[in-house]
This record gives structure tokens, sequence and C-alpha cells, in this order.
């Protein structure tokens, strides 16, 4: 059976998997990784604030798509919002989301939830004493949140948040079911072109695999130097 594997098709098709397949998946992973962390961000700051209702909501928010399996929420934004948006404007017809932009608006959003937790550890993590001295410095909420207490917690929670965007990294894959040619989407099409499923999900895998262990690895290494300065 390994006799009749032909791996020449990858070499054929490379260009057509990175340029194409490859480059949209990081696109995605990057922006929804920055949309993710701005969000993730003001989720945090509502989650700690004294006023039940602020924080309230978020935490209903951040519960809630952390108890919804991913898929459903591609599944759901992609055929549901253009129907919930036609009804919001009064519309006969459904509003056109088209799929980068359902996909990316989905991401963002179930992402935020998990960057939220992180970055609400992180500023947990800081001395309240680093409060006291802002307040002691004349800065209010936000000014000491925003320039004293915010860049210490995301560079100790860095390792976390780069874990979380491997993550991500590895969930974009799952937009291959709305027919987007990601690097999972294009290997498919070149799959079912040739014949060669074997192949072309073989080095999918290992591509996958070298990308999350290589960036796995910067973690770990991050983590050592962080516990050396500490």
């Amino acid at each position: 059976m390994l006799g009749d594997l032909d791996f020449n098709v990858i070499e054929r098709s490379w260009v057509y998997l990175f340029s194409t397949g490859m480059s949209f998946t990081l696109k995605l992973t990057i922006l929804a990784m920055s949309g993710g962390i701005l969000l993730g961000t003001l989720l945090a700051m509502m989650r700690l604030s004294s006023n039940w209702l602020i924080s309230g909501t978020a935490s209903t928010y951040v519960n809630t798509i952390r108890a919804v399996p991913l898929v459903l929420v591609i599944f759901w934004f992609y055929f549901l919002v253009p129907y919930i948006g036609a009804w919001l404007i009064g519309s006969d017809q459904p509003v056109r989301v088209g799929a980068f932009s359902s996909s990316l608006i989905t991401f963002v959003l179930f992402e935020a939830a998990y960057y939220c937790e992180i970055i609400r550890a992180g500023i947990q993590s800081i001395p309240q004493g680093q409060h006291m001295a802002a307040k002691a410095l004349g800065m209010n909420s936000f000014q000491s949140m925003t320039t004293i207490i915010l860049p210490q917690a995301f560079r100790n929670m860095m390792p976390v948040l780069l874990t979380q965007t491997i993550i991500l990294f590895q969930d974009v894959s799952l937009v291959y079911v709305l027919s987007i040619t990601d690097f999972v989407g294009a290997a498919s099409k070149i799959a079912q072109r040739d014949g060669r499923m074997v192949e072309m999900y073989l080095f999918v895998a290992l591509v996958y695999f070298s990308i999350s262990f290589g960036l796995s690895l910067m973690v770990k290494r991050m983590e050592r130097q962080a516990a050396i300065a500490t």
C-alpha cells in the first residue's frame, strides 16, 4: 500500500498550497488574534469591574461562548446572521455576509472569551501595591490600567497568550466547512482533483505539527526566561 503513495503531488502543488491556502490561514489567524485580544482585554476589565451589571454581562458572555462548540458558532454566524441582520433593518432579503467576514467575526468573538480569562488572570497577578502607587501618583483607574497594570499583565501572560494563539491557528482549519480555501481547503481541492487524499492529508498534518511544535518550543523558552527573570 505504501508503494502506491505518490508524494510528487505535493511538489507539484506546494506553491498553491502556501501562496493561497497557508497565506489565508495566517491572515485569518493574525486578524482574529488581534481582534480577540482587543475584545478580550475589554471583557477582562468588565469582569473585574465593581459594577455588578457590567461584570455580570461580561461573565455571562464569556461562560456562554466557552460552553458552545466552535464549529456550531461558525455555522450559526454564516447561516443565521444574514437573516437576523435582515430582520433588524427590516429587509426582505438576507444581509450579504461573505464567508471570510463571517469566519473572522466568529473567531474574534469566540477567541475573545478565552483571551479574556488569560488577561484577567494577568491583571489579577499584579501586586495590589502597583494600583496603590498609581493612585498615589494621581492617576485615575483608566490611566493606571493602561499605563501600569496592562503592560505588566501582558508581559506576564505572553506565553499563555501565544499558547492560545497556537490553538487559534489550529482552529482556523474549521473554516473548511464553509468551503473557504484555507490550507486544509486548498489541500482538499488538490486531493480530490488528483485522487491523492492520503498524501495530501499526511502533508497537511505534518505542516500543522511542525508549525505548532515550533511555536510551542518558543513558548517554553519564553516561560524559562520569565522564570529566570523572576
